[in-house]
């Protein structure tokens, strides 16, 4: 048998809501760095030549994978 609890006092409902928005910034983070990550090891598997026709050098791979994080 199942049970739910459907009723919490207000400061209650407000720390598990808190809880759970914490939770899914930080697996949204996790899942945004891991994505990046696997750009970056498929950028550095290509060859110079390939990089150079993308005007890529390999010392800019993670500039150009982040460069919508930051402004310049």
């Amino acid at each position: 048998m199942a049970y739910t609890i459907t009723h919490f006092a207000p400061e209650t409902r407000g720390r598990i809501d808190a809880f759970f928005n914490r939770l899914g910034q930080g697996v949204n983070v996790y899942l945004e760095a891991r994505a990046r990550s696997a750009q970056i090891d498929a950028l550095e598997a290509k060859t110079d030549a390939e990089l150079a026709c993308m005007g890529l050098t390999r010392d800019r791979i993670v500039a150009h994978v982040f460069r919508d994080t930051y402004w310049v």
